[in-house]
């Protein structure tokens, strides 16, 4: 076969150089400079910003929603009473470690609230960070003994707070 440059090909690896579109006419991407006719592809930035749009809204799609919008409130996790009397034995001692080492309390950032759903016969010594009145109640008359874990931190929050204030006025 003889070469010659009319049957010559551009290798697979070699890149053609880009179309420049909208040099005039004789370019061959010329007037409309292949957008078609009027619309918003036709205008500059239109088909780029329906891209973005397009993309933004399936994420938007596909993203799951929750009901309601997020609380910014505490994440504190729950304990009834009727759990705490089916999984501890009389004068056992409850703090929020134990809770999470057996499995009744995922871990929580905030703190764990006993509520008084159920209804406690063993004496239990409780050491969390929040009570129930009805919980309270029903521990103490069964016998147990209630500390909040949480007032002391916010105590010592303030005293440091204020010792600070204190000493940045000297």
């Amino acid at each position: 076969m003889e070469y010659s440059l009319s049957n010559l090909k551009r290798p697979k690896t070699a890149k053609r150089p880009k179309k420049r579109v909208g040099r005039g006419n004789a370019s061959g991407k010329g007037t409309y400079s292949g957008r078609g006719l009027k619309g918003q592809k036709s205008r500059s930035g239109g088909t780029q910003g329906i891209k973005k749009r397009a993309l933004f809204k399936q994420l938007l799609i596909r993203t799951p929603k929750l009901p309601g919008f997020k609380r910014e409130g505490r994440d504190i996790a729950i304990v009834n009473l009727s759990v705490l009397n089916d999984n501890f034995n009389d004068n056992d001692n409850v703090t929020s470690l134990i809770l999470v080492k057996k499995g009744l309390v995922r871990k929580s950032k905030d703190g764990i609230k006993v509520l008084g759903n159920g209804i406690i016969k063993k004496k239990l010594n409780i050491k969390i960070s929040y009570f129930s009145g009805s919980a309270k109640k029903a521990i103490e008359d069964a016998g147990g003994t209630i500390e909040s874990t949480i007032k002391k931190i916010e105590s010592d929050k303030k005293k440091k707070s204020h010792k600070s204030k204190l000493d940045s006025k000297e």
